[in-house]
């Protein structure tokens, strides 16, 4: 049977795998339990991040120990420590990068998020975001979208300030749109941008 969460196979009915399962049931306790309790009851370690253009100087997040270092090794070791504050000053707080701090679940559900919510309005952003944090499956699936409707998307605003702060990803979507298109219309097209 395929699960429904991670889309591997497995022996069963449940819908859901063993790890899959496991998951959503930590997942369910841990929200069970912020209903009795608010989030910010009992935090025992501050987040620094970049201010990220907020006055006030950096910004600060409330967080805890148990839930940092049972989901990412680095916050584990930072943690054991004793270190109550850590200072991430190469990310906003709206950047907690899941990659480096190895919260790959964190990745994940961002990833399924942001290819699930696109569409060709979101599609050059999401694309250089990809692109931003090194992520195949975004690039790939904005690049997609951004490829069947390229007529649209080449006359916007959007994608001139593209063209101006990141030509080498317009050349990556020309040079997919070329090797994916035999149409003399969007070759055309390709053409005219190019001169």
């Amino acid at each position: 049977m395929k699960c429904i969460s991670c889309e591997g196979k497995y022996d069963g009915d449940a819908g859901a795998c063993k790890q899959c399962y496991e998951d959503l049931k930590a997942k369910v306790a841990f929200l069970a339990m912020s209903n009795r309790y608010p989030l910010t009851f009992c935090t025992d370690v501050v987040l620094h991040a970049s201010d990220d253009g907020h006055s006030g100087g950096p910004a600060r997040a409330m967080a805890h120990e148990a839930v940092l270092a049972s989901r990412s090794p680095v916050f584990k070791a930072l943690l054991h420590n004793e270190t109550k504050e850590i200072h991430i000053y190469e990310l906003s707080l709206q950047e907690l990068v899941a990659e480096k701090y190895q919260l790959h679940h964190l990745k994940d559900l961002c990833q399924k998020f942001l290819v699930s919510n696109l569409n060709w309005d979101n599609s050059l952003a999401t694309y250089t975001f990809g692109h931003d944090h090194n992520d195949k499956q975004i690039i790939d699936a904005a690049l997609m979208l951004i490829t069947n409707n390229i007529e649209k998307l080449a006359s916007s605003d959007e994608y001139a300030d593209i063209k101006r702060s990141h030509p080498q990803l317009v050349i990556k979507i020309y040079e997919h749109i070329v090797a994916s298109s035999t149409t003399p219309s969007v070759q055309a097209l390709l053409l005219e941008e190019l001169l």
